[in-house]
């Protein structure tokens, strides 16, 4: 397929040519268990194109028997919100007639025209296309988008892409079998939208799923990322976005891998934002700790979380690859490196954010201060990015998309600080 390079290491198809239909490798059979888990992002199975594609990538390294984690198809989790938003304000029988929901229907229907999949994974995608509608009524009647619908409602992208794409696997004769993460035995707290992983749980139930017996027959799991169910609950939760690499390295490390890949839209981990700055390369290696930092401050390479599965096991890596450019070394993220030649690993721009300063001479010379600061920011459930401090003050700042109620976090928390200093914010 010809390739065009854009500045930054970015690669896209220059044309809409389809790959060969895949053929699962001999090797496959010979293998005990599974030895890699793949994570693909909703840019690599946008399209019909592109799910043959990354069929084409699974299929390509024999060595590799793997577990496949994928997200919903292109922007798919961005229209679920959309449609969540507007039911609010659309009466129950126009429901139908939402923008969002219909860009959907048509993207996932058409897929599976284009793919060929078989008649009983069309009347499931048919089914779940049906209680997206009834679950947007419910919302429509209601007049409340809570977080627990919220999940539910964003769930659908990965349960369609992952159906549609086994049975395009298994129609091309590729042995493959679908999975919802919550019915492989991922447990979360019962934080809707953003849970956490439960680990003890979680580990033993996916490794007892996903582990072949003797003689059992070799097939590809095709895995929901970002979902979970609620311990207490049980109901439908998410990770937060970006949350399928979270899924991915928890899989890995319930099977005890060496390698997790994740395979996104660029060569790897980016020295800058190639959409900022022009030049940039691939990372070759980094550590746990800088992609984490990377990550947290905005770097659009990995879930913050996704490193902790690995950390835990001792011996996960992460790679991340470039499924528009599969020949790409990528970036591999491990425990340790060599530092000794390192200067600035990658320069992360996060805009928008809040900057508090607070300042007091009773600061000088002084101790206990920050202590007492710090527990205003505990007692207002607000969490603090960056610090820096002098003798007479303190500057930190704080991410407005943590905020829950934006403006008046802020005028509560400079009320209380102000108790004990002077406080100015911008």
């Amino acid at each position: 397929q010809p390739l065009v390079r854009q500045r930054g290491g970015r690669v896209l198809a220059a044309a809409a040519t389809a790959p060969a239909a895949p053929a699962a490798p001999a090797g496959w059979a010979s293998l005990p268990q599974i030895n890699m888990v793949y994570k693909f992002g909703g840019s690599s199975v946008r399209d019909a194109i592109r799910m043959r594609e990354v069929a084409d990538i699974i299929c390509s390294f024999p060595e590799n028997l793997p577990a496949v984690v994928l997200s919903a198809m292109g922007k798919t989790t961005n229209l679920l919100l959309e449609c969540g938003q507007e039911a609010l304000v659309t009466p129950t029988e126009e429901i139908s007639e939402l923008e969002p929901l219909k860009a959907i229907q048509k993207l996932h229907v058409d897929t599976c025209a284009e793919l060929g999949v078989d008649t009983d994974t069309r009347k499931e995608i048919d089914r779940l296309l049906q209680e997206l509608g009834q679950l947007l009524v419910g919302i429509s009647i209601m007049q409340d988008l809570t977080p627990r619908a919220k999940d539910s409602l964003v769930s659908f992208g990965e349960r369609m892409s992952t159906r549609i794409f086994a049975s395009y696997l298994r129609n091309h004769g590729v042995p493959a079998r679908q999975h919802d993460a919550f019915d492989l035995g991922f447990t979360t707290t019962d934080d809707f939208m953003n849970a956490e992983v439960l680990y003890e749980p979680t580990l033993w139930k996916i490794k007892a799923a996903l582990s072949f017996g003797p003689g059992s027959k070799r097939e590809v799991p095709i895995i929901t990322g970002f979902l979970g169910r609620g311990q207490k609950t049980g109901a439908i939760t998410t990770l937060g976005r970006g949350g399928s690499d979270l899924s991915a390295t928890v899989i890995g490390a319930a099977l005890d891998l060496n390698e997790v890949q994740v395979w996104k839209d660029v060569d790897g981990v980016l020295t800058t934002d190639p959409r900022i700055v022009g030049g940039t390369r691939p990372v070759p290696e980094l550590t746990f700790e800088e992609a984490t930092e990377l990550a947290y401050f905005g770097a659009q390479v990995l879930h913050p979380a996704a490193m902790q599965p690995a950390i835990r096991s001792g011996k996960l890596n992460v790679r991340v690859k470039n499924s528009y450019n599969r020949s790409a070394p990528g970036s591999i993220i491990k425990a340790s490196r060599d530092m000794s030649n390192v200067l600035v690993t990658s320069i992360v721009l996060k805009p928008n954010v809040t900057l508090v300063d607070v300042t007091s001479t009773r600061m000088l010379g002084q101790f206990g201060f920050l202590a007492v600061v710090f527990d205003v920011f505990r007692r207002n459930r607000i969490s603090v990015d960056v610090v820096a401090t002098s003798e007479v003050s303190v500057s930190l700042t704080l991410d407005p998309k943590k905020l829950s109620s934006g403006d008046d976090d802020i005028e509560q928390l400079r009320a209380d600080l102000e108790e004990v200093a002077e406080v100015t914010y911008r």
